[in-house]
């Protein structure tokens, strides 16, 4: 369980999110890819514009030219716009963005032609994510670089690896394609937020062997990640989302056993 966070513990919180930079060497200051990939944030607000086709093209071909392990190129993307995110789901796509994709790990195609992990599904259903996972991370940065923004759901509006089963029926989705995540896009309303609470280098980086986490900085990161959950949703909490996410985390785990090892667990039966 969370230790609550009181009001004085709040603010200082709040106010190390504020002071919180991205670390980039003076000489390296002016490089324009790394200081869009340093000042992309998630946009949870977005305005009615909307996204030039050309636009929306160059994203998904940043997607598409993507590294992944041995060029199988693991990957499908589920692409919509407002309309028809509506007509397929009945609502609106999260937020009043313009643009979504779902990303899906996807080794039935690589199947049609030859059989790259007959007796592996968790290595093959791992190399899946990591790969559509890096394909995701090029469409992130290419909408920011062209003025885009975005933000990557697992859970909002029944929109990612949470629903996987959900979606699999909804898309009519074969074996070996499974939903990761969703990434909706726009032009962001309002300013750009401040960076979130982030861990420093040297509680992530390690030589030689595995260094365990500082006590005292990884509650300090905590408290920052409750106040500015807070901050940002005032009539919420992190714990309460926190909540959300544990109460559709077991029915998640039955439906990627079913998708990925093709068989039930023994809560199941």
């Amino acid at each position: 369980m969370l230790k609550p966070i009181g009001p004085l513990g709040f603010v200082k919180a709040l106010l190390r999110i504020i002071r919180g930079k991205p670390r980039v060497p003076p000489a390296l200051a002016g490089n324009a890819l790394l200081n869009t990939i340093l000042s992309r944030r998630s946009a949870r607000n977005y305005d009615s514009r909307p996204i030039p086709d050309d636009v929306f093209d160059a994203i998904l071909e940043a997607a598409r030219v993507a590294p992944s392990t041995v060029n199988l190129q693991t990957w499908s993307f589920a692409v919509f716009t407002a309309a028809s995110w509506r007509d397929t789901f009945g609502r609106p796509i999260p937020f009043k963005a313009q643009r979504a994709v779902i990303v899906m790990a996807d080794t039935h195609r690589a199947r049609s032609v030859f059989e790259a992990f007959p007796h592996s599904p968790l290595v093959e259903y791992t190399i899946g994510v990591m790969n559509a996972s890096l394909a995701a991370m090029n469409m992130n940065l290419a909408a920011e670089a062209l003025g885009v923004s975005s933000v990557m759901l697992s859970e909002t509006g029944r929109s990612g690896l949470l629903d996987a089963g959900y979606l699999k029926e909804t898309l009519g989705l074969p074996d070996g394609v499974i939903p990761i995540m969703t990434i909706v896009f726009g032009y962001a309303r309002g300013a750009r937020p401040p960076m979130p609470p982030r861990l420093a280098l040297d509680q992530i980086c390690f030589e030689k062997r595995y260094v365990e986490p500082d006590p005292g900085l990884m509650r300090r990161w905590m408290e920052e990640m409750m106040a500015g959950y807070k901050a940002a949703f005032p009539t919420s909490s992190f714990e309460a989302q926190l909540r959300v996410y544990q109460s559709k985390i077991g029915q998640a785990e039955q439906e990627l056993r079913r998708l990925v090892l093709g068989h039930s667990t023994d809560t199941d039966r």
